[in-house]
């Protein structure tokens, strides 16, 4: 009976336990709801019961701030200083009430208890949670003087100069940001990545262009005044770089090379950068000033090399070249060759110069001769020799000797089998196959590369392909795009002008075919070769509004608005373009860089 008892009692206070759980659960739910609400009145009656009852520590904030909002400040007061009690080296009680005196307009004792507060800040654990308690009531400058008093006090010399820094942004003070950055830069070179960092999403941003005037006209001011911190000098140049003012950075470049004696190791790389962004005559000066150096220095070869190799592209990127401009590029590989030798350090200098003498020069036996020389050369690197072979398989297409061209293919194929330069001689293979009318077998060989690991023979293996389904899906008569494939092998061998009449013929004997934008895109692709925009233009444009639903028309709108934005100078007509790629095409291959382009048109901010 007694056992019978006891369990009874056991069961009631469960039961009791669980109910008052139940009941404090429901009290948080309906203190949460009508606080979300805004119902301060209601929510406060359950916030009280739960902080006197539960946790005052869990409750204090929102219970707080029901008093604040219904003007209960002598309560509010109240428990504000009972935290404080209970809490004495947590400052960030203080800053609640000061708050608690501004809102019932005593500004006087609000700025008495904030200062003391500041006063009271005696090690580095302090500063964060007071300086965010400030900035959480958005008083900033109280944030600030947290800091400042953290800075004078801390025992790690901690300098907090980025928190500072957060603030002086948070306000709007540009200036005060920038010298955070810059005195913590010139405290420590190894701050230097973190201020990239912070820094890095203002660039490009045409809000921020008053911020990043401000920044280079400190950082020269600084640079003046201090020349031997050489860490200032750097970080204009990335800046600049940021910026796209290559002009700038090479200047700036140029003066820390011949501080440091750097032998121009600076300026080989910013040489390359300015070549990938197109600056070419920019990167022509830069490998001119290494050159300039003597024969004696490091760069000497490298630099001589890499400046044929710009002024080659500076020469075939545009189309717009003339005679001229190819026989002073022919004149200087010959000069360069001479002196420097051939040999397997100057191998890609050889091979790029057979390219020229036979696809621009129409010299293929002399550049079919240099490239067996330099497959020949001892100590030349396997992957080396493929890429010569490669570019001598190309030119045997060129002047029409498939066979051979598809033996040399085939063998870089097949000594590559697992990387990226094999699969490329594999699509090279299945493109002569295509060329000799062969489409099943081709078609085949690029489903395979469709994966392949390197993204630009995938993207050419899919273009190729698609060229084939769809030009063979609803019309089994491969003729028409025997003829075109024949138009595509005249245009790699040169002979663009029987290009374009061979596709013209499709036309004439084969109206409204599967492959009329194909045949458009191609004449753009010729016109293009030759530096004719304007013509280009109005094939893609033609595309694009006759030809929407087709494999082509997201690639003829993304080639039509960079046209616009890159060579006609016509930024709106741009955006247009790419909008309308986005809107359009949302599953095109170009979304991500016609996104990318279309915001900066639009000033947004992109990284």
């Amino acid at each position: 009976m007694i056992k019978l008892k006891n369990i009874f009692i056991l069961f009631a206070c469960v039961f009791l336990h669980l109910h008052i759980a139940a009941q404090v659960s429901t009290d948080e739910q309906l203190a949460q709801q009508f606080y979300q609400n805004k119902e301060f009145d209601k929510a406060l009656d359950y916030y009280e019961k739960l902080y006197n009852k539960k946790s005052p520590d869990q409750f204090y904030a929102p219970y707080l701030n029901c008093l604040l909002e219904t003007k209960d400040f002598k309560k509010a007061e109240k428990i504000v200083k009972k935290q404080m009690r209970n809490h004495p080296e947590e400052l960030n009680f203080n800053v609640d009430l000061g708050m608690v005196y501004l809102r019932s307009e005593e500004p006087e004792k609000a700025k008495k208890e904030w200062e003391n507060a500041i006063k009271q800040v005696k090690a580095d654990d302090q500063v964060f949670p007071l300086a965010n308690a400030f900035i959480a009531v958005r008083e900033y400058n109280y944030a600030v003087d947290t800091y400042l008093r953290g800075r004078k006090i801390s025992q790690t010399n901690y300098p907090f100069s980025f928190e500072l820094a957060d603030v002086y942004r948070t306000q709007g003070n540009k200036q005060a940001m920038i010298n955070e950055y810059l005195d913590v830069l010139e405290t420590s070179d190894s701050y230097i990545q973190s201020v990239q960092n912070a820094l890095q999403t203002s660039f490009g941003n045409e809000a921020d262009s008053k911020q990043n005037e401000l920044l280079k006209n400190e950082l020269l001011k600084r640079i003046a005044k201090s020349p031997d911190k050489t860490i200032l000098s750097e970080f204009l140049i990335w800046m600049e770089i940021q910026l796209k003012d290559f002009e700038g950075a090479f200047v700036q470049a140029k003066a820390l090379d011949k501080r440091k004696k750097e032998e121009g190791t600076r300026v080989m790389g910013l040489a390359q950068l300015f070549a990938q962004n197109e600056s070419y005559d920019l990167a022509i000066r830069a490998y001119q000033y290494v050159i300039a150096k003597g024969k004696d220095t490091y760069y000497y070869t490298n630099a001589r090399m890499e400046l044929l190799n710009v002024s080659y592209q500076k020469v075939v990127s545009k189309g717009n070249y003339t005679a001229t401009d190819l026989s002073e590029l022919e004149k200087n590989f010959n000069i360069t060759i001479a002196e420097l030798g051939k040999s397997a350090a100057t191998a890609p200098l050889l091979k790029n110069f057979a390219h020229l003498q036979a696809f621009f020069l129409n010299k293929p036996n002399d550049a079919i001769a240099l490239l067996e020389e330099t497959i020949a050369l001892p100590q030349l690197s396997a992957v080396t020799q493929a890429e010569c072979k490669l570019e001598l398989a190309d030119i045997l297409l060129m002047t029409g000797d498939v066979w051979e061209a598809s033996l040399r293919y085939s063998q870089v194929e097949k000594s590559f089998k697992y990387d990226a330069i094999g699969q490329e001689a594999k699509f090279r293979v299945a493109r002569i196959s295509y060329y000799t009318g062969d489409f099943k077998w081709a078609q085949a060989q690029l489903d395979v590369l469709k994966g392949a690991t390197s993204k630009l023979i995938a993207n050419d293996a899919l273009e190729l392909s698609l060229t084939i389904s769809d030009a063979l899906a609803i019309d089994t008569n491969e003729a028409p795009l025997l003829i075109f494939a024949r138009a595509e092998l005249l245009a790699f061998q040169n002979k663009d002008d029987l290009a374009k009449l061979t596709l013209d013929s499709i036309n004439k004997l084969y109206p409204n075919h599967a492959l009329a934008d194909d045949i458009l895109y191609k004449k753009a692709q010729l016109e293009l070769k030759h530096g004719r925009f304007t013509e280009a233009a109005a094939y893609y444009d033609t595309i694009a509004k006759n030809y929407s639903e087709e494999i082509l028309a997201d690639d003829a709108l993304f080639k039509l608005a960079d046209l616009n934005e890159n060579q006609f100078k016509n930024p709106d007509k741009a955006k247009e373009l790419y909008q309308e790629l986005l809107e359009k095409y949302p599953g095109s291959l170009y979304v991500v860089e016609a996104r990318k382009r279309f915001r900066k048109l639009r000033g947004d901010m992109v990284n």
